[in-house]
């Protein structure tokens, strides 16, 4: 596998270097992710969400960003996203405690309405300051699939340009040579307008999730 240069950071966009060590064990890896000040971001969340899972997994899922309950609980996938996720996985005959589960952001950004905190769309500086601990987590897991939930996470993963609608279900080289796969955020199947049927939906999450076995 291609090693990923996980000190690399883009100076130009004017954030300092995240502080990710030279060691690529993974408590290490965590526990120095927990000091990152590396973008702002650090300023409004409860604390930083690393990833979780056995440690070289076969399978690395990567996500967007924490939500409310991921930032209060310190673990990614634990709110109403992740238990569709379990669900989905579940149903595509795949077991979460063999995956490797982390987020393209490790801090949750958030605007406030009311008593409520509501999920921010990361931008190209935070990604940026964050793209280092993902490549360090890549490193160390070495996983031979990773699977990109949502935009944030392919083009943090693959290529700035990736769009999920043209890409879903391909298999595509990653920045760091691993194969990776293309699908949907499941929070995306949380937020249901009335367009299309919901089912369907979730459905063609799972199969795309199928797609994991065979890959």
């Amino acid at each position: 596998m291609k090693k990923p240069r996980a000190a690399e950071v883009e100076l130009e966009l004017g954030f300092s270097a995240a502080p990710v060590p030279a060691s690529r064990e993974w408590k290490r890896l965590r526990d120095a992710a927990k000091s990152c000040q590396a973008c702002p971001l650090w300023r409004n969340a409860t604390c930083t969400v690393f990833g979780e899972g056995p440690v070289h997994a076969r399978v690395m899922l990567v996500g967007e960003q924490p939500g409310d309950q991921e930032d209060r609980a310190g673990k990614p996938f634990v709110g109403p996203a992740g238990h569709l996720l379990d669900r989905a996985l579940a149903e595509a005959g795949l077991q979460r405690e063999e995956l490797y589960v982390t987020n393209a952001v490790k801090h949750f950004k958030w605007t406030s309405q009311g008593k409520r905190r509501l999920h921010a769309k990361p931008n190209a500086r935070e990604m940026a300051a964050c793209r280092p601990w993902l490549a360090a987590e890549v490193e160390a897991i070495e996983p031979e699939l990773i699977v990109c939930l949502g935009a944030t996470a392919a083009q943090q993963v693959i290529d700035k340009s990736v769009r999920v609608t043209a890409s879903r279900g391909k298999r595509m080289a990653s920045a760091w040579g691993t194969t990776a796969l293309v699908t949907v955020h499941p929070s995306s199947l949380l937020r249901h307008h009335g367009s299309g049927d919901p089912e369907a939906e979730f459905e063609a999450f799972v199969a795309d999730l199928r797609k994991i076995s065979r890959l």
